[in-house]
């Protein structure tokens, strides 16, 4: 399996880092790729991040079992304003392969057209944005619709990533078990 989590300037910390955590704990092949132009991108709170490497192209990360996109403000704008982006979400949903996004990011899915009318959750401040452009916004804390993962905002960050882990095992019990004994959580 091979994850990429994308991070744009502005990227909300823990909704990166959360679930790059939990999926190495998870033994998933987990890398962060840059949208900028250098590997180093800077969070919304000033936390300057490495990315494992740099996003080259529309055509790059073919290989993706799952996409993940964080939130954070700029970094959902950032994120929902490249094209190589909207078209990676594209092919991603299209193929059927797992798409995430937390908090502002899921209006990156309403910029690439992606799944008009699915449920969502996503932050309070993109609620009527979503809502307008035909999604279902749940008000669940995180949601899962075909292949399609979404979250509230950055408290949510642990249940997110536990859930990717979940959608890429297949509900593996033992390791979500663990996972959830592991990081104390009830």
């Amino acid at each position: 399996m091979k994850v990429y989590v994308l991070l744009a300037p502005g990227f909300e910390t823990i909704e990166a880092l959360a679930p790059v955590d939990v999926l190495h704990r998870a033994k998933i092949d987990v890398a962060t790729v840059s949208i900028a132009e250098g590997r180093e991108v800077e969070s919304s709170h000033g936390v300057k991040v490495t990315a494992d490497r740099v996003l080259a192209g529309a055509d790059d990360l073919a290989d993706a079992d799952l996409v993940v996109l964080p939130g954070g403000y700029p970094g959902y704008v950032n994120l929902a304003s490249d094209q190589r982006v909207l078209a990676i979400a594209r092919r991603q949903w299209d193929s059927g392969r797992l798409l995430a996004a937390i908090c502002g990011a899921p209006t990156v899915l309403a910029a690439a057209g992606i799944a008009p009318g699915a449920s969502v959750a996503c932050h309070s401040s993109v609620v009527s944005k979503m809502a307008e452009s035909g999604y279902k916004v749940t008000g669940e804390r995180v949601v899962k619709d075909r292949n399609l993962i979404t979250a509230a905002g950055a408290g949510i960050s642990l249940h997110f990533a536990l859930a990717l882990v979940a959608a890429l095992t297949g509900g593996d019990r033992q390791l979500l078990q663990h996972l959830y004994d592991a990081m104390e959580l009830k």
